[in-house]
């Protein structure tokens, strides 16, 4: 059953829908480049990437603003962008997402911030950054205050997202503040700069612990000293507050004349905390937008973090996400998992319509062992949504033999639902998953190195909707059928 003080905190989801953010900060372009490496380049000691897929996403303060979203809220993203190709993608981007909106000033003298990172599987091989750091000009910095200043009508909290690119100058910072406090709004800003008065009167600091450590030369490893160390900061920047966010340590809320409010991490795993940060930020501004208190937005922030770093790079989280933490791995979320097909497609229709790329893998599944259980977290390493699709009891036997399955397949599916790579489990009654995967087109096809990629089941048919097969290396020493044969072999 649902704890009193999660259940208080799942309450407020459904008031994101009416609340409006606006973010104020250094926007960015992250592409990536993913592929595979299997030879050293001839004409110098580097890896050779074959690049298979390419994809977009907003970064930097457009992260904060796709996290709003994401979160059920409204944002509207301010800042800069270059007058090229990137600013134009950046825009496509925004206008693809129903629930964010953008007022970008474009800049003649100056590029699109644009991080292009190079992968191959879940290792990083080299980032490209095309940026400027200058401060901006005296009439793009007025053409941003005054794109901020309309976007604050309706709006009912406000983040300053700073990456150090130059837009957040001293007189941005101080008229952009000066504005929203008069506004009457809650105003979060995200620090980057070492001395942290120039965000005097900010509503709320969110650094982590590198930079509040950086700005006020204090130790911050303890609690203790954490929470001194944020009070220094509050007080040199005449802030509310400041939510510092400590990593593993989870986070911690420092306000004048109260004691510290220290939170535990919430993360279950940690596949990847870029990002993370953001989420943060995203969530304590609807919280507060919607009129929580801050120690609740922390709380339900620190849930927020907990799950973005569960899932491989740059993340948002949902809503529906939040509200199953909320309510806890309970018999009832395991269920969940499991669908039919009408069923299954509407939730990766949502997943899909969340920019979150879909991977599947299939099979009989019957016993479940170690070699199992590390395919699912290698493949749910490299997707955002696993679909695992089951044969049924009456497919297992036409391709095993009479004997199998040990287990039947409501047994089966509910022993996958509860594996926390698997987010949602199919049954199929045919000899393949041909037709599912034809329904689904997944991004990503998971199966066993001991396949050949032209022997993979709808393979072709993923990788013609622009999809990939990924094999993934098999755990020697572990099958079903050599378990069998041992239980036999003992009379069990």
């Amino acid at each position: 059953m649902q704890s009193s003080p999660d259940a208080a905190l799942a309450a407020w989801l459904p008031r994101f829908r009416d609340c409006s953010v606006v973010v104020l900060g250094d926007v960015m372009l992250d592409r990536y480049v993913l592929g595979g490496v299997s030879r050293i380049s001839p004409e110098a000691p580097i890896p050779v990437l074959h690049a298979r897929e390419r994809r977009s996403v907003l970064g930097g303060a457009g992260n904060v603003a796709q996290n709003i979203a994401a979160l059920g809220g409204r944002a509207v993203l301010v800042g800069v962008c270059g007058n090229d190709d990137a600013g134009l993608e950046m825009e496509r981007l925004i206008e693809a997402e129903p629930r964010l909106s953008a007022a970008l000033s474009r800049c003649a003298d100056r590029p699109t911030t644009t991080k292009t990172r190079f992968m191959s599987a879940a290792h990083q091989l080299l980032r490209v950054d095309e940026e400027t750091s200058e401060p901006l000009g005296a009439a793009d910095a007025s053409a941003v205050l005054a794109a901020f200043a309309a976007a604050l009508a309706g709006a009912a909290a406000v983040v300053i997202s700073d990456y150090a690119k130059g837009l957040l100058t001293d007189s941005v910072l101080g008229a952009a503040i000066g504005a929203a406090r008069t506004s009457g709004l809650p105003v979060i800003v995200d620090p980057k700069r070492s001395d942290f008065s120039a965000y005097r009167h900010a509503g709320v600091l969110t650094p982590n612990a590198l930079e509040l450590a950086r700005a006020t030369h204090l130790p911050v490893a303890s609690d203790r000293e954490a929470a001194a160390a944020a009070e220094v900061a509050r007080a040199r920047a005449q802030a509310d507050a400041v939510l510092l966010k400590r990593s593993e340590k989870g986070l911690s809320v420092v306000r004048e004349g109260e004691a510290a409010l220290h939170l535990p991490t919430r993360a279950r795993a940690v596949a990847d905390v870029s990002g993370a940060g953001d989420t943060v930020s995203a969530t304590v501004a609807l919280m507060l937008g919607c009129g929580a208190s801050l120690a609740d937005a922390a709380r339900l922030a620190n849930v927020a973090a907990g799950i973005a770093v569960g899932k491989p790079g740059t993340a948002t989280v949902s809503p529906a996400e939040l509200a199953e933490e909320l309510r806890g791995r309970s018999h009832a979320a395991i269920d969940d998992k499991i669908a039919d097909l009408e069923t299954a497609l509407a939730r990766i229709h949502a997943w899909r319509r969340q920019g979150l790329r879909v991977g599947f893998t299939n099979g009989c599944f019957d016993l479940i062992h170690p070699g199992h259980v590390r395919l699912l977290a290698a493949a749910r390493a490299a997707c955002d949504r696993l679909v695992v699709a089951l044969n049924t009891d009456a497919s297992v036997r036409r391709l095993k033999g009479p004997a199998r399955p040990v287990q039947n397949e409501t047994a089966r599916a509910t022993v996958m639902a509860s594996i926390a790579s698997a987010d949602l489990v199919l049954l199929f009654d045919e000899d393949t998953p041909e037709e599912l995967i034809r329904a689904i087109l997944p991004d990503l096809l998971f199966k066993g190195a001991d396949y050949r990629p032209e022997e993979v089941v709808g393979g072709d048919i993923v990788e013609a909707h622009g999809g990939r097969v990924v094999l993934i290396p098999l755990e020697e020493g572990h099958s079903t059928s050599a378990t069998i044969r041992r239980i036999g072999a003992r009379g069990m």
